[in-house]
């Protein structure tokens, strides 16, 4: 099994490590070669507009949205999870993938210095709580119909999943705790192959 992760910016280095420490073959992902390559693809966080624009300057934003119709597995988290949703309430004209039916205020949760960890309570992952880290997250404002909610935070979802789509808030790479890694490479295992 081999696990990209978007390559243009952002928590790159944490996914690949914590990944890597689980034994898994990853590398980045930054062309439509690239992506072909791999049996899934994590989105990690960083500045969603500037993973947008490199997104469609590489040709990668109309072939990785086809191959997640199809069935491709993803996982997006923090600006991932922008990336990969319908709406973003906070910035109506700012593009997404559109295939995850959410809507989402960009750094819902605050700027850079309200950042914060948060015992999440993740059934599918098992009972032991989780450690989540918010850093300027986004808050999940809708979910949609087939979206399922794995956690919540104060009442409000912040891990989902939809079919092939995984996404969470948080930002699991920088914890110690590798299970929704797991979660998703699980997801990986089980998807139909074509």
């Amino acid at each position: 099994m081999k696990i990209g992760v978007l390559g243009m910016q952002g928590d790159i280095e944490e996914h690949l490590a914590m990944l890597g420490k689980m034994g898994i073959g990853t590398f980045r992902v930054k062309s439509v070669k690239t992506l072909d390559m791999a049996d899934g693809l994590i989105i990690p966080g960083g500045e969603s507009t500037t993973m947008l624009r490199l997104l469609k300057l590489t040709g990668l934003f109309e072939e990785l949205k086809k191959k997640i119709q199809k069935g491709f597995p993803v996982y997006g988290t923090c600006a991932g999870m922008i990336l990969l949703s319908k709406k973003i309430v906070s910035h109506s004209d700012q593009d997404s993938l559109n295939v995850l039916d959410i809507s989402v205020a960009r750094n819902g949760y605050g700027r850079q210095v309200e950042s914060f960890e948060a015992e999440l309570s993740i059934a599918s992952i098992g009972e032991k709580p989780f450690k989540a880290i918010f850093i300027r997250a986004p808050l999940i404002v809708r979910v949609g119909k087939g979206v399922e909610t794995l956690a919540t935070y104060e009442g409000v979802p912040v891990m989902v999943r939809s079919g092939n789509i995984l996404a969470s808030s948080f930002h699991p790479e920088l914890s110690n705790d590798s299970r929704i890694h797991e979660l998703f490479l699980r997801m990986v295992k089980n998807a139909p192959r074509g």
